[in-house]
């Protein structure tokens, strides 16, 4: 039962002429199927998700660098000498000392000539809070 048919008619030979049956347009009218742009898709798919990790890896470095000038200016000013417990809330300045170790004061660096290293206040924390420091320090 071979017969020639026409391109454009639906025929199986198990359904017979089954062109209603199917999910798809079958008739020359019929708007075209295309198959969808998935490259362009996955690329402005892939440039949007590198572009967020690559924010989010530059916020995670800032929040690191930050964090490690924190420990940094801890580290020195818990190292500074000083004959007197820091009292929380209060300004204490640190210099740097004739003899070459640094030390924490009271006294203001307008109120003496003292090489003055920075101004720092101890929260609730128990973490010195930079307020003004030389920009050169850690540099």
């Amino acid at each position: 039962m071979n017969k020639e048919r026409p391109d454009n008619i639906v025929y199986s030979d198990e359904q017979g002429y089954n062109a209603s049956l199917l999910p798809y347009a079958t008739r020359v009218g019929a708007p075209a199927i295309k198959m969808d742009d998935v490259v362009s898709w996955k690329s402005r798919g892939i440039s949007t998700v590198n572009k967020q990790f690559e924010n989010k890896f530059n916020e995670l470095k800032l929040q690191y660098e930050n964090l490690m000038a924190e420990y940094e200016w801890n580290e020195l000013v818990y190292g500074a000498r000083f004959s007197f417990e820091p009292v929380i809330g209060e300004i204490y300045h640190l210099y740097l000392g004739d003899d070459g170790v640094n030390f924490l004061s009271l006294i203001g660096p307008q109120e003496w000539n003292k090489e003055h290293i920075g101004t720092f206040k101890l929260n609730s924390e128990r973490k010195w809070v930079v307020l003004s420091s030389k920009d050169s320090f850690f540099s």
